[in-house]
């Protein structure tokens, strides 16, 4: 019945940029803590962005930071994920993920995490 999915992967050129969707339905998240993850090919699922309940507060891994903006419509329930400047290492499968046990705040840690959606592939090209 919960669900979140992604949209807006696909190809694109080194330098260029895409963005990120994650709608949720089944249940509302505009108090709890939102994520985004990703998979590359050979690679453990890492830590991408994170957002606090009401947007105001952001945290970023530092291989996307400057680069990559987390964003979230409450009105919407949904979360967003501006990337510019992409290189061919952001390449991978990324996820969109919900945290309801914890206090709100931006989290890295997928534990906390207890809502996934089923990912949508980004592949950047040299």
């Amino acid at each position: 019945q919960v669900q979140l999915v992604e949209s807006g992967g696909g190809l694109v050129q080194a330098g260029g940029s895409l963005r990120l969707s994650c709608a949720a339905s089944g249940r509302t998240f505009s108090t709890d803590t939102m994520g985004w993850f990703r998979q590359a090919p050979g690679k453990e699922r890492e830590f991408v962005a994170t957002i606090n309940w009401s947007g105001s507060r952001t945290y970023y891994a530092d291989s996307v930071k400057g680069r990559f903006t987390i964003s979230r419509d409450n009105a919407k329930n949904t979360v967003y994920l501006q990337m510019n400047s992409l290189k061919p290492e952001d390449t991978a499968v990324y996820y969109c993920a919900a945290s309801t046990i914890g206090f709100g705040a931006p989290s890295p840690f997928e534990q906390e995490y207890n809502y996934w959606g089923q990912g949508t592939q980004v592949t950047v090209s040299s």
